[in-house]
């Protein structure tokens, strides 16, 4: 569904020379027109995301069909963006393979394996996905799901060098896609829920050496600061010893750089643990949690930072996607920053300096009234602390308003497009929290979070969740347009100088619309959930969109009903379209769940047990109410043979090459046993409630 929101359209300019030098869209024959690559992970410096590419337009959109396609060899979520670099098209897939292809015909050149652990999967919070690899004069940069930097010859595949970049005896883990600055190769970590504490670093881009680190949270006082920016965050953090813990503040996914004042832009997230109560009882700020922090790039010194979330306690997390422009504000142009984190709120700061724009709500806010425009801070609402009771539902939740899917900025038209969300959450304090290294740690109760199964609680409640495309006008500071979708966790934007905005989504679909007005224009059958952004790019004069396809991540995992659409089957593929193309996948094989579970022998206090145990160790990837997402198994499906191995499962770790480690050190055999007894409770109500008739996803093999 399409709703115009009729607002005027303002002038808005974008002066980087990503922006800037390109002349108008141009119409031109195959002999004329030079190959455009996409060599950097957001296109520019800048991220933008928009190419003035105008070949594919309004006008012949419908034209687009398969050019080729490519089937990836393991079936877990893909999030990368693809790099088109010299007619090769480079792409990371699950457990941080990376992949070269021939960007016209598709050839696969070489293959790459770092050989993660599978049992390395314990320590990721959202999947064992890859944003992407780094390019500079022929050599790849990647990160591992374990930690390490590597580097690779780009013609080839061959090792160059690797480097780990992490504690391997702490829950560390890398997801996201470095950047390279001149002679330095820039990565993150994550891994705050587990209990780290964050950093950003850049190692040299010829033989590894680390250059500078800076930590966004300040260690143990006792042994002193690595710098004076901490010294100043330590005097925010309230009691402790939040260090035993780590602290959390890593920078797991978005950077962006602007040469001309060469500053380094991180985005900084959540605390460890969520809950500020547990990690500084005192209150507190928390520097740099939550926080937009500008470095310099050559040394790695604090320039300025903006803290959209002081004090979080919600997983409000400022690692999203960061986009520079230039914009005429009340008259004036100015160099800005926008981003929208997690906390419902669109910012503008002015990239010199930090200083505070204004902010608007671009998604559902129950959480602060709005963010006060002389502090540039928000209210918050009395009660959403959860310091004395539960919050009730309140958004946005944990998953965000909008998430690490990147948004696009078109500069004709003025607009960011923001792939936002509403699902909720009812954030309560843990009164039993005790740290356990190596498992979550949100300091949270996760219990009044799940749905119920009161069928009028539960319908209400799914009622608020959405997903949507937001045309959001930076200088207005309002949506333009907006484009409705069945439900969240929708994927990435492109938009492109032919006026096109492109998108995959949940359904399965990867969808043009009209850039200006939202309206639906082209649409393809991808046969599985799209998270990741699309890219365009030319070739001997004929414009290419492709784009990696593959359900995962953090919602399909944990979201249960929550995700509305339904489970989408994970059927990984790399997509590359073109004008006049027509060829046609495979009929996707449908494969349905089974529920037939054996007899219930667990009394309902066990089953009760089972269901805390299985909140406080099993959501995280197999879904609230042991509904999958369609990634991992739906474990409302066990087969007898599954029953009879469930200890051998779960704290044995008989599946680890799954991912699915044992939790000898966590559970005892009781313990399992009552967590069975809560999946076989769940596999009985499924049956008698008719929902096991709800389309389903593929199994995990």
């Amino acid at each position: 569904m399409h709703r115009d929101l009729a607002l005027p359209v303002l002038g808005v300019l974008c002066l980087l020379a990503a922006c800037s030098r390109e002349q108008p869209p141009e119409r031109v024959t195959a002999t004329a027109a030079p190959d455009v690559e996409w060599r950097q992970h957001g296109l520019d410096n800048a991220e933008t995301r928009h190419s003035p590419l105008a070949q594919i337009d309004t006008d012949n959109v419908t034209d687009l069909g398969l050019a080729w396609y490519f089937d990836y060899p393991t079936a877990r979520g893909k999030e990368a963006t693809p790099l088109i670099i010299d007619g090769t098209i480079y792409s990371t897939g699950s457990w941080s393979h990376v992949f070269a292809h021939d960007a016209r015909t598709g050839a696969l050149k070489w293959f790459y394996n770092p050989e993660v652990p599978r049992d390395w999967a314990v320590h990721l919070c959202c999947d064992v996905v890859n944003r992407g690899v780094a390019y500079q004069d022929g050599h790849l940069f990647f990160g591992t799901l374990d930690g390490r930097l590597v580097s690779l010859d780009a013609d080839d595949g061959s090792l160059r060098w690797e480097i780990q970049t992490t504690d391997r005896d702490k829950p560390y883990s890398i997801t996201g896609a470095p950047r390279v600055i001149g002679d330095k190769v820039i990565i993150g970590n994550g891994g705050a829920e587990l209990g780290v504490r964050g950093y950003v670093s850049a190692y040299d881009v010829e033989d590894g050496s680390l250059h500078w680190r800076f930590y966004t949270v300040p260690g143990d006082p006792e042994k002193g600061f690595e710098n004076a920016a901490l010294e100043h965050a330590a005097e925010t953090w309230g009691g402790g010893p939040w260090w035993e813990i780590g602290g959390g503040g890593t920078v797991w996914d978005s950077m962006a750089y602007d040469p001309a004042l060469n500053l380094l832009y991180i985005g900084v997230g959540n605390g460890a643990p969520w809950n500020r109560q547990l990690r500084s009882p005192d209150g507190g700020d928390n520097l740099y949690l939550s926080s937009i922090v500008a470095l310099n790039p050559d040394d790695g010194s604090y320039v300025w930072h903006y803290q959209t979330t002081p004090g979080d306690s919600w997983d409000y997390t400022a690692t999203q996607h960061m986009i520079l422009a230039d914009l005429v504000i009340d008259g004036e142009e100015r160099p800005v920053l926008m981003q929208a984190p997690k906390n419902g709120f669109f910012y503008v700061l002015d990239r010199r300096t930090g200083e505070f724009l204004t902010a608007e709500p671009y998604a559902t806010v129950t959480w602060a009234s709005h963010v006060d425009p002389e502090t540039g801070r928000p209210v918050v609402v009395e009660g959403a602390r959860y310091e004395a009771a539960p919050t009730g539902l309140q958004l946005p939740g944990p998953i965000g308003g909008h998430n690490w899917h990147p948004m696009s900025y078109h500069p004709e038209h003025g607009l960011v497009y923001i792939p936002r969300q509403d699902v909720g959450w009812v954030y309560a304090h843990d009164d039993a929290f005790e740290h356990r290294p190596g498992y979550w740690n949100t300091g949270t109760d996760s219990r009044p979070a799940a749905l119920p199964d009161d069928p009028a609680i539960k319908d209400a409640v799914l009622k608020t969740v959405r997903g949507t495309i937001v045309a959001w006008d930076p200088v207005a500071m309002a949506p333009r347009w907006e484009v409705e979708h069945a439900g969240p966790w929708n994927g990435g934007m492109l938009s492109t100088g032919g006026n096109l905005l492109f998108q995959g989504n949940a359904e399965g679909e990867l969808v043009a619309y009209r850039a200006d007005t939202g309206e639906e224009l082209w649409s393809f059958d991808a046969q599985t959930g799209i998270v990741a952004p699309p890219v365009t790019y030319r070739l001997d004069g004929e414009q290419y969109v492709a784009v990696v396809a593959g359900w995962g991540g953090s919602l399909p995992l944990v979201g249960g009903e929550a995700l509305t659409a339904g489970p989408i089957a994970n059927r990984s593929r790399l997509l590359v379209f073109k004008l006049g193309s027509a060829t046609a996948l495979p009929a996707a094989e449908a494969r349905e769940l089974v529920f037939d579970p054996p007899p219930q022998t667990a009394d309902a206090d066990t089953v009760a047990e089972g269901k805390a145990l299985y909140l406080q160790y099993c959501v995280f990837c197999h879904g609230d109410g042991a509904v999958g997402g369609g990634v991992t198994p739906d474990l409302r499906a066990l087969t007898p043979e599954t029953h009879a191995q469930f200890q051998a499962i779960v704290r044995g770790g008989l599946h680890w090459e799954q991912g699915m480690v044992g939790f000898s050190d966590a559970l005892e055999e009781e313990d399992v046993e009552a967590i069975r007894g809560y999946l076989v409770d769940r596999a009985h109500y499924t049956l008698a409630s008719g929902d096991s008739e709800r389309p389903v996803g593929a199994e995990l093999d």
